[in-house]
């Protein structure tokens, strides 16, 4: 399992959430040492401390695992279809223009 890229998206999320390794640790039940070792991927958490992990930052564990899982192109796909659908249906309609139109030149 690649623990460097675990942890270096459980360090961005945690980041991106305002969290403090300090207060991750005490809503996870381990130290702040312990979240350090994580996000520097001396470690690969357990499966239960990912899913703890994932609870507490409000994120899915692929997310926690992007980069690590073969099926890394289709969570990016599904990330950025969630983040297409808030967007307003004009945008939506001009991003999806460009994407067939890259599509249909990639073929």
């Amino acid at each position: 399992m690649d623990a460097v890229s675990i942890g270096a998206n459980i360090k961005k999320y945690r980041i991106e959430k305002g969290i403090k390794q300090s207060e991750l640790a005490e809503k996870t039940g381990v130290s702040a040492n312990y979240i350090g070792i994580l996000e520097r991927g001396d470690k690969a958490p357990s499966l239960a401390m990912l899913v703890d992990i994932a609870n507490t930052l409000g994120v899915t564990a692929d997310m926690l695992l992007h980069g690590v899982l073969n099926d890394n192109y289709k969570i990016k796909g599904s990330l950025l279809l969630d983040r297409i659908n808030a967007l307003p249906k004009k945008e939506q309609d001009r991003i999806f223009a460009v994407v067939e139109a890259l599509i249909e030149h990639a073929e």
